[in-house]
């Protein structure tokens, strides 16, 4: 349950900052970007979940540790797994060209690579207080 609340936070979180930036930032309408970050969210998310599994599977099976090389690969695997998606679904709902939604991908990377920092620091600071927390007497 921790990592549905973890996820769909992250998402929701990531969505309320990125749309409005990047709706302004290309004149854009904030519903039509709105709805392809949605979607991309939302690939985001499936992308994740089933390279996760895919990898861990790998990982069970070959005995791989969670080395910093390890996670620095599966980083950059993810990455590649869901460009495959992402490249494509942006160039044709944005009408741009596919390098252009490589450039804009790597801007989005940057964003993440400081929002997830910041997120996953809050979260467990929030979680770790709430865990502290007696529980609600009724």
């Amino acid at each position: 349950m921790r990592r549905i609340v973890h996820a769909v936070l992250f998402e929701f979180f990531a969505l309320i900052i990125l749309v409005p930036l990047m709706s302004y930032g290309f004149g854009m309408e904030m519903l039509h970007f709105g709805a392809l970050a949605l979607i991309l969210a939302l690939c985001a998310m499936a992308c994740n979940m089933a390279y996760n599994h895919v990898y861990e599977a790998f990982e069970h099976k070959f005995g791989w540790r969670r080395t910093v090389r390890m996670r620095v690969l599966h980083t950059l695997g993810f990455e590649a797994c869901f460009m495959a998606v992402a490249l494509p679904l942006t160039a044709w709902w944005l009408g741009i060209s596919v390098i252009d939604a490589l450039l804009l991908d790597l801007t989005f990377s940057v964003f993440f690579m400081v929002y997830a920092f910041c997120y996953n620091w809050i979260f467990d600071i929030v979680r770790h207080h709430l865990a502290k927390r007696p529980p609600l007497s009724r």
